[in-house]
């Protein structure tokens, strides 16, 4: 039983960067759906798409490298966990990195980045940050 899907959806994204896949597979939910429309919104993944597949559908996301192979996806850190949610309001939010990277939030519209977030005035529950 996996009590923390979040966080296996962004080990297997690391372990896969790590040895340069060109993509990589993760059981499909809605919220990984909107965490992968976000990395694609935000320029860290190629594309994604969902899979057919049994017991569960597979999201498969297309992972993006650099012209010389240079990982594009370089820190994956899980923020919020089952034993300690983390939340923030948009005011809070500060850039990742200098604006190099993003915090991922779930929110009442959605799954949105930090940059989002902001922008709408958007508060909710920090997922992860990358870059």
């Amino acid at each position: 039983m996996m009590t923390d899907p979040i966080a296996d959806m962004l080990t297997r994204i690391r372990n896969a960067v790590r040895v340069e896949r060109a993509t990589v597979e993760v059981p499909s939910s809605k919220v990984k759906r909107g965490v992968a429309d976000v990395l694609k919104r935000e320029g860290f993944i190629w594309d994604w798409r969902e899979v057919d597949s049994q017991p569960v559908a597979q999201l498969q996301l297309e992972l993006k490298y650099g012209p010389n192979g240079e990982r594009v996806i370089r820190h994956i850190k899980r923020v919020s966990s089952p034993g300690r949610r983390v939340y923030s309001r948009s005011v809070r939010l500060r850039p990742v990195l200098g604006g190099l990277g993003i915090s991922i939030l779930s929110t009442s519209s959605g799954v949105v980045s930090d940059r989002e977030a902001r922008q709408r005035k958007l508060g909710g529950e920090v997922l992860c940050e990358l870059w």
